[in-house]
């Protein structure tokens, strides 16, 4: 299976270094002001393709910034910073930031796709873990993200984000990682702390998967998404047994997956019965399910992973196969074409996170970018 997708000759990096929220976030505006427009543009149109209407954006993204500064005053003045460094409305960041609790809202213009694997492994009498992950999403927006080097919160981030939008993939300084799949439930809608901004918090702030749940935990959410959280060594000493837990958040709780096998592997359905019970499930099955058993097939009857890279070759499928690799039918309509925008793999352990940017089936063709946190 071969991408048909057009990207960019030079993938945008973002760096920005600031102790100050405001400062760190008018600095990526900046570096965003020719081409956020284009971004906020493919979600305005998203937004009307699901029936939601820009009074009902504004709305929501106003109560989504609401709560963002109830949780954590330092993110809500990041999102103020992009807005005035790019020229725009503030609230048509916001909008970016809480996109997948707007999206929720619609049942013409569902969400994206993506398949998630985390191993452990012992090494010299230590575990080790690293992870790989296709993002998923709709074509339109492959102009429309960037790789990002943050510093100056407690911990730097590295990783890869839209437009816009403070995080999503990434690893910090302390050597805690993040995965993000979105779930669906049927109670998901606005109001609570939206999930990208919650990844951003978690990469910023925890130093480890027990500092990351407990920031979890604590957030007032209203919507579903996954995260899958590991780490170097459990602590930011580099002490103790590096951890590694899958997340499943919802309106119903955050319930926790432990490893199978000295695995994670996630797609976009939930793992635990009690979210489960109000599971979207005509978004995602029976896809996600059918991907989520190649991936337990595969490690089964595969060599085991011994090192970050040999994870790339478990996400790629080809014709008959479910689709880890996500090619775009150009045949559909706008907003029902999904395409792997990205493939990234996350090493606790080196702090880095390598972004390629095709898919998985791409790995030896494009070229990979290394940032390190």
């Amino acid at each position: 299976m071969t991408s048909s997708i057009e990207r960019p000759d030079h993938r945008l990096h973002v760096s920005v270094a600031s102790a100050d929220a405001f400062a760190r976030g008018l600095a990526r505006g900046e570096r965003l002001r020719e081409v956020l427009p284009g971004g906020i543009a493919a979600y305005d149109r998203l937004f009307r393709l699901g029936g939601i209407g820009a009074a009902q954006v504004r709305e929501d993204a106003a109560h989504a910034l609401d709560a963002v500064d109830a949780f954590r005053p330092a993110a809500r003045a990041e999102i103020e910073g992009i807005a005035q460094g790019a020229g725009t409305d503030v609230l048509q960041i916001a909008a970016l930031n809480a996109r997948t609790e707007i999206l929720a809202r619609s049942s013409t213009v569902p969400p994206g796709e993506c398949s998630t694997l985390v191993r452990r492994i012992e090494e010299a009498g230590a575990a080790r873990t690293f992870g790989v992950q296709t993002w998923d999403w709709h074509v339109e927006l492959t102009p429309y993200w960037h790789t990002l080097e943050s510093r100056g919160a407690a911990h730097d981030v590295a990783g890869l984000t839209e437009h816009g939008i403070l995080a999503k993939i990434g690893v910090n300084s302390a050597g805690l990682a993040l995965h993000f799949n979105i779930l669906g439930h049927r109670a998901d809608g606005v109001g609570g702390v939206p999930m990208h901004v919650l990844a951003a918090v978690v990469l910023q702030e925890a130093g480890s998967v027990a500092e990351a749940l407990e920031i979890v935990r604590a957030a007032p959410v209203a919507s579903s998404g996954s995260f899958a959280l590991f780490d170097a060594a459990g602590g930011h000493d580099g002490s103790g047994v590096a951890e590694a837990v899958l997340l499943d958040i919802s309106p119903d709780g955050v319930f926790a997956v432990a490893p199978e096998g000295g695995a994670l592997v996630r797609t976009n359905h939930f793992l635990s019965p009690t979210p489960a019970a109000r599971e979207k499930t005509w978004l995602y099955q029976p896809d996600s399910g059918e991907r989520h058993e190649l991936l337990r097939w595969r490690l089964a009857e595969s060599p085991a992973p011994t090192a970050p890279d040999d994870l790339v070759a478990f996400l790629r499928s080809g014709a008959g196969e479910a689709a880890l690799t996500c090619v775009p039918d150009m045949n559909l309509p706008e907003g029902q074409r999904w395409a792997s925008l990205a493939t990234v793999v996350l090493d606790p352990r080196t702090r880095t996170a390598r972004v390629l940017d095709g898919t998985p089936v791409e790995a030896e063709t494009r070229v990979w970018r290394t940032l390190r946190a």
